[in-house]
């Protein structure tokens, strides 16, 4: 039987050709994109080619994956016809065999069969996705977990509403979008659920491996927990002048423990006040700043001020002839009225996947305001302090549609949309 399926595959190899890389991103996995797979040399194709064919050979793990999944919940079945066990006894013996056929510890041999159960019996259309490669283990395992409170019948209703998005999205996106829908089937039992494990907070202590320590709230309100986060970024954000030798992650620990144990812990930072040149600022010319409370400064340093204070207020004075004609907030820096509204088109970071709140994040200019950037929404977004430092370290560069969607263009030519309204 094996040797008729790959002489079918090979034969249709033969018979097709070996087909262009493009039509990889379409090809379904099976017997056929593994040989075609297997006869392609990485070493030989450009970047934009070896990601195609990369994720190629992701739709076929994910396929490989969900016959893996089936074969194990089939040996349930054998269990129960060979020796007319029932269903818990029969799992209960598979799972026990899981371990020395597949090398797996206990528990984990539960967990995998459980999976394996949930996806076939529970939510097969998962399964049905993640054997055609439209979803991989990662997101399948998602899913199930989140979905696991629900009845067969509700995961189902949550299930057909989520699947057909789930390969655009990231895993903790994912999450998201179905603790949503799993709060809109059934609401009462969604805020039972959420009083029951508020009821249950705690501070967990744990020891580390390295000699520290972990500790951490769990099940805490998720208002006042968002609130004690963007309190601490504030601090955090706060002392990072001049040297500061600790990272963020650094601050917010040091900041999280000097709260909670009752130290000071140095406030925030004051307002910024500089005199210069817009044109200095444009690097249209070099003329000096002047920077209160210190004095003349050259413009690098005047315009390195803006750039390492981009969080903090500022004021600047525009002069003409070294008199000051008017004051104000510089117009590289968006009003608050320019800043609510790129949150309310972008509620999180814009690079593909990343989740960070845009309260949190950088307002970037798409092009640049030096490059001759506006400041105005529709050159406006919102990019998260690494995928913004990422962005320009890389070469990566986007561009937002007329539908405010934004597309992506990595340095390999590949090219990825990041939704407005980001789950």
């Amino acid at each position: 039987m094996f040797d008729t399926l790959i002489n079918e595959a090979i034969g249709k190899t033969a018979r097709s050709g070996t087909p262009d890389l493009d039509e990889l991103e379409t090809m379904e996995p099976g017997p056929f994109l593994a040989i075609v797979l297997s006869g392609i040399d990485l070493d030989g194709l450009t970047g934009e080619e070896r990601i195609t064919v990369m994720q190629a050979r992701q739709r076929m793990a994910s396929h490989y994956t969900a016959q893996t999944y089936e074969a194990m919940a089939s040996v349930v079945d054998a269990y129960e016809h060979e020796f007319d066990a029932t269903y818990l006894e029969a799992a209960d013996a598979t799972a026990y065999e899981l371990r020395p056929a597949l090398r797996l510890t206990r528990r984990a041999a539960d967990v995998e069969l459980s999976l394996a159960l949930d996806l076939r019996d529970r939510i097969p259309k998962v399964l049905a996705a993640l054997s055609a490669g439209l979803i991989d283990q990662r997101r399948a395992r998602t899913i199930v977990w989140q979905t696991t409170h629900l009845n067969d019948e509700e995961a189902r209703q949550v299930v057909d509403q989520i699947i057909d998005q789930a390969s655009e999205l990231t895993t903790g996106q994912l999450m998201a979008r179905i603790r949503r829908l799993c709060m809109d089937v059934d609401p009462d039992q969604a805020a039972r659920r959420y009083e029951q494990a508020v009821a249950d907070r705690r501070v967990i202590m744990d020891p580390s491996p390295f000699g520290t320590a972990d500790l951490k709230g769990c099940d805490l309100p998720p208002d006042k927990a968002a609130a004690a986060t963007r309190r601490i970024n504030a601090i955090a954000k706060s002392l990072r002048r001049d040297g500061e030798t600790r990272t963020m992650d650094q601050l917010r620990a040091d900041v999280y423990l000097d709260l909670l144990c009752g130290n000071k812990t140095g406030g925030k930072g004051g307002t910024i006040d500089l005199r210069v040149d817009l044109d200095t600022l444009t690097e249209l010319n070099d003329h000096p700043g002047d920077l209160a409370g210190y004095g003349p400064v050259i413009a690098d340093i005047a315009r390195k001020v803006t750039t390492d204070n981009e969080h903090a207020a500022w004021r600047y004075t525009i002069t003409h002839q070294g008199e000051a004609i008017t004051t104000g907030t510089t117009h590289r820096r968006p009003t608050t009225a320019q800043k609510r509204l790129v949150e309310t088109t972008h509620p999180t970071c814009i690079f593909p996947g990343c989740r960070m709140p845009t309260i949190e994040c950088d307002i970037d200019h798409t092009t640049a305001w030096t490059d001759g950037g506006p400041t105005t929404t529709d050159n406006l977004a919102p990019l998260c302090r690494h995928d913004h430092t990422g962005r320009h370290r890389h070469g990566w560069t986007y561009k937002t549609l007329p539908n405010s969607d934004v597309e992506w263009t990595s340095p390999l030519g590949t090219t990825y949309t990041t939704r407005s309204r980001s789950p």
